[in-house]
């Protein structure tokens, strides 16, 4: 199933969202959610809270 999830007004570039978003493009949601807690990026931390898959 797929899913959208929007954030606005985000404080950072597309790019650089798209770089975290491709990590885990495909992924199960629990190897997306520790692929996101270990990544050192400040837009791996919008798109956990944006897609909604855990409870931050």
């Amino acid at each position: 199933m797929e899913t959208l999830a929007q954030h606005r007004h985000a404080r950072s570039s597309a790019q650089k969202v798209r770089l975290v978003a491709d990590l885990i493009r495909g992924k199960k949601v629990s190897q997306a959610l520790d692929i996101l807690t270990y990544t050192n990026k400040k837009a791996a931390v919008l798109v956990k809270k944006s897609s909604g898959i855990c409870h931050c």
